[in-house]
């Protein structure tokens, strides 16, 4: 009997004893006059037992099948005894048709070993949660994750232990976009934001960390606005898109949480799929994770609309070359430029006049191709060129002034690049070498 029912008790005792009349004992017990009398005749009937609930000690009428629990049990071993109880909820509600609150899919966890109960943190240091953006498309956080996101399935040649799931998630909806790839290289980030901007548009603002791929983090780039990333150039230079970096990671704590959210979700998802290489699994992602994610767990703008800025038709003409790696090289006296131990022999004629040490821009596209571009008057201009297979002679003293747009009469010399083939055959090479 508890503290309460025993002073009840007493009460009771007074009322029959005529110590107090019925008003008095129900406002004692704080309970209505036509309950108290109801107690009273049970306490005389009964005595002290009548004052106990009569379900005490009874099994409960909404009591869960001892059947039902011992199946959820087993399921529950077989398939996902490292599931959370939530998502261990969630798929025996959705493949196995089992009907049952979280609770208690919960309880049974934790009665069975399954799940352990962590205490609550206590934050050293107290954060303010910034409110969302308003509109759709205002702003994004961007982050890499490395994790074994296959679980050592992946049959990908040196993945075999570690991913990178590239994941940028809207601010105001928490609309999540991601892709898995081998890092997070330059060339992963441009594939990732290049299909972004291709199927989405352009957003206004990029909330990302302080990674070397995103930002020169050397002290004598702070004041200088020249010293910029490859990925700083192609955003804010040629898209348009502003990009800001983030000082600590909670200041870009949605897409940091969603980090943790998606190594504990999509990773089991990705074992029930039996994915075990990178292609895969981005198809498993755009298709059926990222939008089963966002209708659960997205939530709506503060205000209508999608901020995404479309991309010009000069944009989307020139994708592939804002995404590409660019280095500035300076033309050799023999018209050959070097790059990465890689050395490409102008074509004698060209779209455009070249002179000796005149700066162009090498180009490495997505899809390792390389061009080579001069900036005119006119617009850039991609000129013709062949890789040579082996380092030439350099040529200090050469006659001949500058490559123009038609054939020159000038004579080389016998050990120069352009001796080593023909110049009427040059015709036939219509793609550029590829790496």
């Amino acid at each position: 009997m508890t503290e309460k029912e025993s002073e009840r008790y007493d009460i009771i005792q007074n009322l029959i004893n005529k110590k107090i009349d019925g008003t008095q004992a129900s406002i004692q017990l704080n309970l209505s006059i036509r309950q108290t009398k109801r107690l009273k005749a049970k306490v005389k009937k009964c005595g002290i037992q009548g004052i106990i609930h009569g379900n005490r000690g009874k099994e409960s009428n909404r009591r869960m099948d001892s059947e039902l629990i011992d199946k959820i049990i087993k399921v529950t071993k077989q398939n996902y005894p490292d599931f959370t109880s939530q998502l261990t909820y969630e798929k025996l509600t959705e493949i196995h048709n089992i009907s049952s609150s979280y609770s208690t899919v919960r309880r049974i966890r934790i009665s069975n070993g399954l799940s352990i109960v962590k205490k609550r943190k206590i934050n050293k240091k107290h954060y303010s949660q910034r409110d969302r953006k308003e509109s759709y498309g205002e702003m994004l956080q961007f982050d890499g994750s490395y994790h074994d996101w296959l679980e050592g399935r992946c049959i990908d040649k040196g993945l075999e232990e570690e991913q990178c799931l590239l994941l940028a998630v809207d601010d105001a909806t928490g609309e999540p976009t991601a892709m898995l790839d081998k890092n997070e290289s330059i060339e992963a980030v441009f594939k990732f934001w290049k299909e972004y901007v291709t199927r989405k548009d352009k957003p206004i603002l990029i909330y990302l960390d302080k990674f070397s791929t995103y930002k020169i983090n050397h002290k004598n780039a702070k004041d200088d606005k020249e010293f910029k990333t490859q990925f700083q150039r192609a955003m804010e230079n040629e898209l348009d898109i502003k990009v800001v970096f983030a000082h600590s990671p909670q200041a870009k704590g949605r897409v940091e949480r969603m980090n943790g959210t998606f190594q504990d979700r999509l990773v089991k998802e990705l074992r029930l799929a039996n994915i075990n290489n990178i292609k895969d699994a981005n198809e498993f992602i755009k298709k059926e994770f990222v939008p089963m994610f966002s209708k659960r767990f997205n939530v709506p703008a503060k205000k209508k609309g999608d901020l995404h800025k479309k991309l010009t038709k000069q944009e989307k003409n020139n994708l592939d070359n804002i995404f590409s790696i660019k280095k500035i090289r300076k033309v050799r006296n023999d018209f050959v430029i070097q790059y990465k131990n890689r050395y490409f022999q102008l074509d004698e004629v060209q779209v455009t006049t070249i002179y000796k040490k005149d700066t162009v821009t090498v180009e490495k596209h997505l899809d390792s191709s390389i061009h080579i571009c001069k900036k005119t008057n006119c617009g850039n201009k991609y000129l013709k060129f062949t890789e040579l297979l082996a380092k030439p002679i350099k040529e200090i003293e050469i006659k001949l002034p500058a490559i123009t747009t038609h054939k020159s009469e000038y004579i080389p010399p016998v050990n120069h690049p352009w001796r080593s083939f023909q110049f009427s055959n040059i015709q036939k090479v219509k793609e550029r070498i590829k790496v």
